[in-house]
């Protein structure tokens, strides 16, 4: 019956009613705080997780994960590509030209990136071609001076499918009449959307075209590859260099989006140690609530002690009785954080179209819509630390419970 004990009473002190309604409101504060603490912990971190996950399948599903270029252009592509292909990491190779330039329609203009692709190849190292709002990169013949524009560059030039667009390349043509920049009209055969910032300055055409706007011959500007696993771009690039030999150089993904994959990361990390630390405040509340318990029930404690309940059994009960009031809030906080993780992006998007308020706008932020991600490794985590607080807070006030002098108390009953 002793052994029970700790946990009989620790949950009757729970249960009871108090004659200080000053502890019930501390102990409700208290299981409020670890609730709301938990929740929004497994809510912002479930988000930061859905940014990185964007940040992986749509940016750096559209992003090359290795570029591999040759000084002065690369002619024999097409074996150097198989070659590549061999490498164990490597699982699609695909040519292309990057070329800067400045769209204009009717006096709107906006710089935008063109790259001239094979169509056959491109779906080896983007996925483009899975987020094509109207149109086929199919209809990328050459010679068609065809073009295939993201959605929201398309939108701020004002055009559609079936519109011209003049292309200006910074590069100069020297004619009798002078120096002019060199132009090129291309008809809009399709209009993507990837929810990202590169809708708004990205573009595709055939490379063929490319290759004659640019004077570049049969030549291109080198093969994009595609890798099992993008965070071994660094060490995979230097090795496929270092193979090639000189003349060949080398750039993977890092070098563009690395900042902004760190920069989450780095946010991701910061966040959760500050809203832990708000978890922490909340645990910590419980040594309030259970120094004054301890107060409260010194007569108890006395009575205990007499009919032979030991100092290590006093203690079990307050720790009982602080774990409880813990635990309970630690569990309607994860049930709530689940919740919430699992249906914030549909909430925002109702209150969006509710309010006609846009809270990312893919021109600012590098997605359109919050994403959001609930990892249960993290949820795990988030209550063991939780649960971990929770304990140590117990510890004093049930250490001052079991310090208590029967004699000293029962003598002024």
């Amino acid at each position: 019956m002793l052994d029970r004990l700790p946990f009989l009473i620790g949950l009757r002190y729970v249960r009871a009613k108090r004659r200080n309604h000053f502890i019930s409101f501390i102990s409700l504060t208290s299981m409020l705080g670890l609730t709301l603490g938990v929740a929004v912990l497994i809510l912002v971190l479930s988000v930061m997780n859905g940014f990185d996950r964007e940040l992986r399948e749509r940016i750096l599903g559209m992003v090359p994960h290795v570029q591999i270029e040759e000084a002065g252009g690369m002619t024999d592509w097409e074996p150097l590509a198989e070659r590549l292909m061999q490498h164990e990491h490597v699982i699609g190779a695909a040519p292309y030209i990057e070329q800067q330039g400045m769209f204009s329609v009717n006096g709107h203009n906006q710089g935008g990136m063109v790259n001239g692709i094979m169509p056959d190849w491109e779906s080896r190292v983007s996925i483009v071609d899975e987020h094509m709002q109207r149109g086929s990169l199919d209809d990328l013949k050459p010679g068609s001076w065809n073009v295939v524009l993201g959605s929201i560059l398309a939108r701020n030039l004002g055009v559609g499918v079936g519109d011209s667009v003049t292309l200006m390349v910074p590069e100069a043509s020297i004619t009798p009449g002078g120096v002019f920049p060199r132009l090129k009209r291309f008809t809009v055969s399709g209009i993507f959307s990837v929810g990202a910032d590169l809708d708004s300055a990205l573009a595709y055409a055939n490379i063929k075209d490319m290759q004659t706007l640019a004077r570049m011959g049969d030549s291109v500007g080198g093969l994009r590859l595609e890798l099992d696993d993008l965070f071994l771009s660094g060490g995979v690039t230097q090795d496929i260099v270092n193979q090639l030999g000189q003349g060949y150089r080398g750039f993977d993904w890092t070098y563009t989006r690395g900042n902004l994959f760190q920069a989450i990361q780095m946010e991701k990390r910061m966040i959760g140690l500050l809203l832990t630390v708000i978890v922490a405040v909340a645990a910590f509340n419980i040594v309030s609530t259970l120094v004054m318990v301890v107060t409260d029930k010194h007569a108890d404690i006395a009575i205990l002690r007499t009919i032979g309940a030991t100092p290590r059994s006093i203690m079990g009960i307050f720790i009982v009785q602080g774990l409880a009031i813990g635990i309970i809030g630690i569990v309607i906080g994860v049930i709530l954080g689940i919740i919430l993780a699992l249906t914030v992006s549909d909430i925002i998007a109702f209150v969006e179209n509710t309010f006609g308020i846009h809270f990312l706008d893919a021109g600012v932020y590098f997605v359109s819509e919050l994403p959001s991600q609930l990892i249960w490794s993290d949820v795990g985590q988030i209550v063991t630390a939780a649960f971990v607080l929770t304990f140590l807070s117990t510890l004093y006030p049930a250490w001052r419970a079991a310090r208590v002098q029967p004699a000293e108390v029962l003598r002024y009953e």
